[in-house]
């Protein structure tokens, strides 16, 4: 009997993907754990094996398909004696969703829930797009159509990439063709009615800069982004921050460094963040408070300090996690850094590898940025905005004025698990670490 090939689920949290590429072609063999394709989900692309063997008979969802619910079947695999005439076409296709019955984003959602009970009176310039003048039906999202419709755009001429042709939101955002004459708006009173409207994430920019006629150029929000647009509003909405900043000086750090790198000859190279990691994974255990979480059951302490280290890719921020950062050697700590972060940027990254972590830390101090303070990563209760090192005058032990490097470390503390008095403690142990790295090698 034909086996359906479904949409894993590659992370616990893991409800949708795209499917990225295929690496296995209708008619090939499969063997257990051959890759047969690409699955991005939001955070990385990741290989898919087989856990069965057979030939790949059909493939039912094309590469580039995005929105893919987990478990739905992507492809049949036919055991041996099987052929393609055995495939009950009709049953797959009833058991994929439909195109036009698919989850749709909530924005489109309230577009349709509106246009079901407020029925607006065509004009010249609104025509309907569900059927060309042929009488063929265009197959197009809700959304699309009423942009299309604020646009003077019709439809006929727009080219769908979605599944099955279908005409969705990017294709009308990309659509550079001569779009039919607006409705008679008045633009001032345009102007004022786009300016006061208020909607999800602030004033609709792309309405306002199309009535103001300001340049711009659209690039449709991957998954990646728009997750971390989720997340991020909801910890700032959602966690009350507060924020505290400590000074640490670097000049015994830096000494040491280089000795370190010195006398490594190159085997490896130690990096000011990977201090910075180790000295935070120290306080995490040196002030347990700090290393916690909140439920509205209770509060958890975590027994092991995870240092999630913020990452820039092309697609948005990552954070890959040092696991038992205070045990690790600081060679161990660069080594797992580097390959973390090229993975990241690279989008290969496992699950497991970026999800959980018990703090962060964002260092910005490579672009000259002095002092920040960054936005915390739910569920943890913290995280260390580190700046760029900066060279002022200060006393030595004799009172004589000697050049010295500072850098700011700015922590941002969720105000449930982690009191005031708490947060200044775990900052000052950073800082105690920094100032006096031997204690970081004992």
């Amino acid at each position: 009997m034909p086996i359906k090939i479904t949409m894993p689920a590659l992370s616990p949290t893991m409800e949708e993907g795209t499917l990225a590429k295929w690496h296995k072609a209708e008619g090939d063999t499969i063997e257990a754990g051959d890759v047969i394709a690409e699955i991005e989900t939001d955070k990385a692309t990741m290989e898919f094996e087989a856990v069965d063997e057979g030939i790949l008979g059909k493939i039912l969802i094309s590469e580039g398909t995005d929105g893919v619910k987990v478990n739905t079947p992507i492809a049949v695999l036919l055991e041996e004696g099987e052929s393609a005439d055995d495939i009950d076409l009709n049953a797959e296709k009833a058991s994929q969703p439909k195109s036009e019955a698919a989850p749709k984003p909530k924005e489109e959602q309230a577009a349709e829930q509106k246009s079901a009970t407020v029925e607006k009176p065509k004009t010249q310039s609104q025509p309907d797009n569900k059927k060309a003048p042929d009488g063929e039906r265009i197959f197009a999202s809700p959304l699309a159509r009423r942009i299309a419709k604020d646009q003077g755009i019709d439809l006929k001429d727009v080219k769908g990439t979605g599944p099955r042709g279908r005409i969705v939101k990017a294709d009308i955002e990309n659509f550079d063709g001569q779009a039919a004459p607006k409705s008679d708006a008045k633009p001032a009173a345009a102007h004022e009615s786009v300016a006061s409207r208020p909607v999800q994430g602030g004033i609709d920019a792309r309405k306002l800069a199309d009535q103001l006629d300001m340049p711009y150029r659209a690039e449709t929000n991957s998954g990646m982004r728009k997750t971390i647009a989720k997340r991020l509003l909801e910890a700032k909405q959602t966690v009350p921050h507060y924020y505290l900043s400590i000074e640490c000086r670097l000049d015994a750090m830096m000494a040491l460094r280089k000795q370190i790198n010195d006398q490594a000859d190159g085997a490896y190279k130690i990096s000011v963040n990977d201090f910075i990691i180790k000295a935070t994974g120290l306080a995490l255990k040196k002030v347990p408070a700090a290393n916690s979480s909140w439920t509205d059951e209770a509060t958890l302490f975590y027994e092991r300090a995870d240092v999630s280290v913020a990452v820039a890719t092309e697609g948005g921020l990552i954070t890959p996690i040092i696991k038992n950062a205070d045990q690790k050697p600081l060679s161990t700590i660069s080594s797992e850094m580097k390959d973390l972060a090229l993975r990241a940027r690279d989008g290969k990254l496992k699950p497991e590898e970026y999800q959980g972590g018990t703090c962060s830390v964002s260092n910005l101090g490579m672009f000259g940025i002095k002092q920040f303070s960054a936005i915390i990563n739910p569920p943890q209760s913290a995280i260390v905005a580190v700046g760029a090192g900066e060279k002022r005058p200060a006393f030595d032990a004799d009172g004589n004025v000697v050049p010295a490097t500072f850098m700011t470390a700015t922590g941002s503390f969720d105000h449930r698990t982690i009191d005031g008095a708490v947060g200044a403690e775990f900052l000052k142990a950073i800082k105690d670490y920094i100032e006096n790295p031997l204690t970081m090698l004992v």
